[in-house]
């Protein structure tokens, strides 16, 4: 056989078994998870007198993406340590050691692969995931978990500089706000005040003040204009705030960052989750890598107690990994690092572990 064409054969015999074990493990964990969230729901769906077409393309088609996305980079380690076991205990590996490929390009379709499914996961994790999200919690929120409509309190956000805004409560459903004020400043003067019992926002930048005060401060002087309703021009839309530390996962990845930049300039408090969610999405790209590399490094070697042994270790580090990727987030909210420290941490950790297992194995 030509030589060229031998590491080639091998290159897509490792990325197709890797590929289709993938795919043929996460649709079969999905099927199982829909069946039994099915039987979970199946109550509440009758309760509920749900059309079975909303049923099936608003919450289901949309379940799937999240699903799937929650449990790819279990699978992809998964899929890794299964066949390339499989490979080792038929005595592949070391015939295609012996052949003169070494290890390193041994890895190469298995990094090829791990590419592949990254980008697909990164797509969905920015864009399908997100929105087929908005779609599958309004589904929960009218037929399942009852939501009633809440109020935000206590708002308060730069809109320009000098120019603070605060809304005692604020209520999404009719876009109206109570006792508001907006107060404008010149360095440390205040220069004017405005007062207003309701808010309401009519389109773009459109606003209706209604039992307002207006108090100008001209000097030492005191100007103050009293009425029951005025339209008024607020650079800030109800999405600028309006939105709870769980709607993350409803924003595509260009819209979280425009979100978390436009928030911080306006001086609006708790967004960890918002940034733990943007740096997530970039940080589990190499969640791929990660769980590919420790995969092979620990499964392309036979060992005295078998294949078992080997998914047991292989799934200890995947769980612990994917456990720490969670805890690491709760030390940005906590305060005490950054959202993106925090979402890094496990990955260098782990990057090291990886090193270290593939080291062991060209050694």
């Amino acid at each position: 056989m030509n030589e060229r064409k031998f590491p080639k054969i091998i290159d897509l015999y490792i990325f197709r078994k890797f590929i289709c074990t993938y795919f043929f493990s996460i649709s079969i964990i999905i099927v199982i998870v829909v069946i039994f969230d099915f039987n979970e729901k199946l109550d509440r769906f009758v309760d509920a007198a749900v059309p079975v077409r909303k049923i099936i393309l608003d919450y289901y088609l949309n379940f799937i993406p999240y699903i799937a996305g929650l449990l790819s980079p279990l699978f992809v380690f998964i899929s890794v340590i299964f066949f390339t076991c499989k490979l080792t205990y038929n005595s592949e590996i070391i015939a295609i050691l012996s052949s003169g490929i070494s290890f390193g390009r041994l890895m190469l379709p298995y990094m090829i692969s791990a590419a592949m499914i990254a980008s697909i996961s990164f797509l969905f994790s920015s864009y399908v995931i997100p929105l087929s999200n908005i779609k599958r919690i309004n589904f929960c929120d009218f037929y399942i978990s009852d939501k009633n409509t809440t109020y935000l309190s206590n708002i308060q956000l730069e809109i320009k500089p000098d120019v603070i805004a605060h809304f005692e409560y604020f209520d999404p459903a009719t876009s109206t706000g109570y006792r508001f004020s907006l107060e404008k400043f010149n360095g440390k003067d205040l220069v004017s005040r405005v007062i207003s019992q309701q808010i309401v926002w009519k389109e773009g930048y459109h606003w209706t003040l209604r039992d307002y005060m207006i108090r100008d401060f001209i000097g030492m002087k005191e100007r103050i204009s009293i009425g029951k309703s005025i339209d008024t021009i607020l650079e800030i839309i109800p999405s600028d705030f309006a939105i709870t530390s769980s709607d993350y996962d409803k924003m595509i990845t260009p819209k979280l960052k425009t979100y978390i930049k436009r928030s911080k300039r306006r001086g609006v408090g708790n967004m960890q989750f918002f940034e733990i969610e943007y740096y997530k999405r970039y940080a589990m790209i190499l969640t791929s890598f990660i769980l590919t590399i420790i995969g092979v490094s620990l499964s392309s070697q036979k060992i005295k107690e078998g294949i078992g042994m080997n998914i047991g270790i292989g799934l200890l580090l995947s769980f612990s990994y994917i456990l720490f990727i969670q805890i690491s987030s709760s030390f940005s909210v906590s305060g005490l690092v950054s959202p993106l420290i925090s979402v890094w941490i496990p990955n260098v950790i782990y990057v090291i572990i990886a090193i270290f297992l593939y080291n062991k194995v060209v050694k």
